[in-house]
């Protein structure tokens, strides 16, 4: 059976060296990609919506500042148009990421990474009304802006004070369309549901004309704690007194009302170290565009409780809990293997080189060619001296062979080879030392013809 040696040897050179060549090149290739492929950074979509386009402003300027950075992972922004709409997107795994209400569609896959902000529900009476209560609205018509995602709010008041034998009606109106049915005096209140914000706050302020006497009606909702109860999405909170500022303040104390927390979310299948990477991200960023992004600054930390209505994601809780993993405990594994593969691959290489025999069929012919000579020597040979002269050259160089096997020099293949030529060699000298050390034929005598 053939072995590997000589199966490289029958091998032209030519062929050894282009295959050698060609597995250089593939592993080459090979590595290169993966190189390229691990050093890539991480990109993530993430859907995002709002109906004054401000989430997807805020998140454009994240992304752009992550991109800029050089950061390990990088955001593709999606406007969704709604926030509804984003929580559709990531529920359907169009999107990695998404910037989500609690109370927005089906978030069973979805893990929180950070808590972007708290979005209050304010029950507001214009100017110059007399309703100061939930009872007073009876047979009242209520505007709700954005009414899509506020309709679960609507039933869970409704629910909660009987609005709908009170006969309280409610209208879904635009930002835009607000205005013109406060002035139309089409509705008697409306529900407005906005993080609590300078910019928002403002808006609510032109909306309802605060100025010197014109003082709008906060409209507590004093039950939030009873909804918030079965309505694990929703909290109870407390308006600050002065919120929408006027004098005197509105509200003149602090006025108990429902909240609900706004979260950037990732999949739960999404891996811990990307999702730990993107969160430290996030946070150094935060600090960076809070200046000119006032709103960043509600960014926080979510609840880590194992009963939190949506679960924090365990890269998420890696990094705000300090326990993400260091270079060491990430790389272990490398640095163990890292070693035994280097040294795997110089026998690879060794190995490669023999295959490609440069300088074996060399070193073979010296080392026999000189056995081989001596057989014609030993043919020719006209006296027992010489014989003896021949062996002595024998030995030397099998002397010479045999040291070097001994330090490894020599593979057991080739001192198998010199054997055999040397026993080649003493049987050709037993067989002329035969010829010479036989006697002389006998002449036959040749009788004189009369």
């Amino acid at each position: 059976m053939l072995d590997a040696d000589d199966i490289a040897t029958r091998m032209p050179p030519w062929l050894r060296i282009a295959l050698v060549g060609l597995f250089v090149v593939v592993a080459t290739a090979a590595g290169l990609f993966a190189y390229r492929y691990y050093m890539q950074p991480t990109t993530l979509t993430i859907a995002v919506g709002s109906s004054d386009g401000e989430g997807p402003r805020l998140l454009a300027a994240i992304a752009g500042r992550l991109a800029s950075a050089k950061t390990d992972i990088r955001l593709k922004v999606v406007d969704a148009g709604s926030v509804l709409e984003a929580a559709k997107a990531f529920a359907s795994g169009r999107a990695d990421l998404a910037v989500v209400r609690a109370d927005a569609g089906d978030l069973s896959a979805a893990r929180t990474v950070v808590l972007v902000t708290h979005m209050v529900a304010l029950m507001i009476a214009p100017p110059g009304s007399s309703l100061d209560s939930m009872d007073d609205l009876k047979g009242k018509m209520v505007g709700v802006i954005n009414g899509d995602i506020n309709r679960r709010i609507v039933e869970l008041l409704t629910k909660e004070y009987d609005l709908a034998r009170a006969k309280v009606q409610f209208k879904e109106l635009t930002p835009t369309q607000a205005q013109a049915a406060l002035n139309a005096k089409q509705v008697s209140a409306l529900l407005v549901v906005v993080p609590l914000s300078e910019k928002y706050l403002s808006l609510l302020r032109d909306l309802f004309q605060v100025s010197g006497k014109r003082k709008p009606t906060l409209i507590p909702i004093g039950s939030a704690a009873a909804i918030a109860n079965i309505a694990p999405a929703y909290e109870s909170f407390d308006v600050p007194k002065g919120t929408l500022r006027g004098a005197p303040p509105i509200p003149e104390d602090d006025t108990t009302t429902l909240r609900v927390p706004v979260y950037l979310v990732a999949n739960k299948k999404l891996d811990d170290d990307v999702v730990s990477e993107l969160t430290k991200a996030i946070m150094e960023t935060r600090r960076e565009l809070v200046g000119e992004y006032p709103l960043l600054a509600q960014i926080m930390a979510p609840s880590t409780d194992k009963d939190a209505f949506i679960p924090v994601h365990p890269g998420a809780a890696a990094f705000f809990d300090g326990t993400q993993q260091d270079f060491f405990d990430k790389y272990s594994n490398a640095l163990y293997y890292g070693p035994m593969l280097l040294g795997g691959l110089a026998s690879l290489l060794a190995a490669l080189w023999k295959f490609m025999g440069v300088g074996t069929r060399q070193r073979k012919e010296n080392r026999l060619e000189p056995l081989y000579a001596l057989a014609g020597a030993i043919r020719e040979a006209r006296s027992e001296a010489d014989l003896v002269a021949i062996e002595e050259q024998i030995d030397d160089i099998l002397k010479a062979e045999l040291a070097k096997y001994t330090r490894g020099d020599l593979q057991a293949t080739d001192a198998a080879a010199l054997g055999l030529v040397a026993h080649r060699l003493e049987h050709l000298i037993g067989q002329r030392r035969s010829v010479l050390q036989a006697p002389p034929a006998p002449v036959a005598s040749i009788r004189a013809l009369p």
